[in-house]
């Protein structure tokens, strides 16, 4: 009895081994027949990939370009530095010399010169300078600069303009693909209407193009090279320089000529008004006269009478 206990049990576990080998066996063939109805799936997505319309490599190339260049004038920041400087100084001339050959030495430029020679004992001798180098030698200019004589103010100041770069240049890459596209159109117009219509529009884009590109290479100018603004000024105040006596008396013969030229000048012109208004002068002159005379007539009759009775009293 124990042992027909024991085969029916033997029996009923080897029954539930082969169920789970056979489940597990037929879910393999599913997994793997999964796998293989995904692969032709994403076969079929690069087949498609593949027989897509590629777009056209101008305008691939000229977008990646675009982007090129974006991204080159984007990574570094494109600065315009302006720089001032107050120096005090024993002599403005040799100083003024000194700074020319600073600019010739750091390959620059001199923008302007503003000389104020000194007119009194209590003013003094000041200059002012406007010059451009690189960029890169902003710093060793300002150094040698320094060295002419007492630092009373120095600043430098930066702007970004690496935005409106990247923006004026891509303004400036879609008018000229318009340009191109007008450019087409126009060699296949027909009638004359066409022709001058499109000729105009391509005329405006070609403007455009212009002045855009006048304000890129202005930006770009003020980005290769930095402005320096230099005052200086003398340590003490100077009297003006003595001229010499021949220069003083010239300057006396040239006064006094010029005074007499005047006075001339006023006496000719004080006779033509004489002249103009001479016949109301001579009314005037003439009734001055007649009432002067008339007075002198008037006065010997008034007093006759009185004489008379004076006579009589006595």
């Amino acid at each position: 009895m124990y042992s027909q206990v024991i085969r029916k049990s033997t029996l009923v576990l080897s029954l539930l081994a082969g169920g789970v080998i056979f489940t597990s066996c037929a879910s393999v063939p599913s997994s793997e027949s999964t796998n293989q109805q995904a692969l032709p799936k994403a076969q079929l997505n690069n087949q498609v990939a593949d027989t897509a319309p590629a777009a056209p490599a101008d305008a691939s190339e000229s977008t990646s370009a675009t982007a090129q260049a974006a991204q080159v004038t984007r990574s570094r920041p494109q600065l315009i530095k302006k720089a001032a400087m107050t120096l005090i100084v024993d002599s403005v001339d040799k100083s003024i010399d000194a700074v020319s050959q600073i600019i010739s030495q750091q390959q620059g430029n001199l923008m302007s010169l503003d000389e104020q020679q000194p007119k009194n004992e209590s003013a003094r001798h000041t200059a002012m300078i406007q010059l451009r180098v690189p960029e890169n030698l902003l710093e060793p200019t300002l150094e040698k600069l320094a060295k002419l004589g007492t630092v009373q103010s120095r600043n430098i100041t930066a702007v970004d303009v690496a935005d409106q770069i990247v923006d004026i240049q891509a303004r400036l890459s879609n008018l000229q693909r318009t340009e191109s596209n007008l450019q087409k159109i126009l060699d296949r117009a027909g009638s004359v209407r066409d022709v001058l219509s499109v000729s105009k529009e391509l005329s405006n884009v070609r403007q455009s193009i212009e002045q855009i590109d006048a304000q890129l290479k202005n930006l770009q100018n003020q980005v290769t090279y930095s402005t320096i603004t230099l005052n200086i000024e003398a340590a003490v105040s100077g009297s003006a320089p003595q001229r010499a006596f021949g220069s003083q008396m010239q300057e006396a013969w040239n006064n006094s000529t010029h005074s007499l030229a005047e006075f001339s000048v006023g006496l000719m012109k004080l006779s033509i008004w004489l002249i103009v208004y001479s016949p109301y002068l001579l009314i005037l002159a003439a009734a001055i006269y007649g009432l002067t005379r008339w007075r002198r007539n008037a006065q010997p009759i008034a007093s006759t009478p009185e004489s008379g009775n004076s006579d009589r009293l006595d």
